[in-house]
């Protein structure tokens, strides 16, 4: 049993995409090098895909819920990876790690049944 239903990961989807775009302004990083531009392009990212999942708090219902956790899952991948993957990790990645195992810990923690019906 998953401990996070597809509501409350829908909520948590639309909290973290913003938060991770006002990331940069939080922890004070350059808002145009690659440590504060891959928390623009992710956060945006999620709240796309997230419009288009089907579960309660979407907007078009296209993408599986399946598919949804597998890329969140490899959102925080590349998230916790980033400095060491963009060469930045010399300036900052304790942010970028522990927002990466985050979004990891939320897709496999998720249900991928949402309780709604087409």
């Amino acid at each position: 049993m998953k401990l996070i239903d597809t509501k409350t990961h829908g909520y948590l989807d639309y909290i973290v995409g913003i938060f991770l775009m006002i990331a940069p302004f939080i922890f004070h990083l350059d808002r145009t090098s690659p440590e504060g531009l891959v928390f623009y392009v992710l956060g945006a990212t999620a709240i796309v895909y997230s419009l288009f999942t089907n579960y309660e708090l979407s907007l078009f219902r296209l993408i599986p819920m399946k598919v949804h956790l597998f890329l969140d899952v490899l959102s925080g991948i590349f998230l916790a990876a980033s400095p060491w993957l963009l060469g930045f990790s010399d300036r900052v990645c304790l942010p970028h790690l522990l927002l990466g195992i985050l979004e990891i810990s939320a897709g496999l923690l998720t249900t991928s049944k949402p309780q709604i019906t087409n």
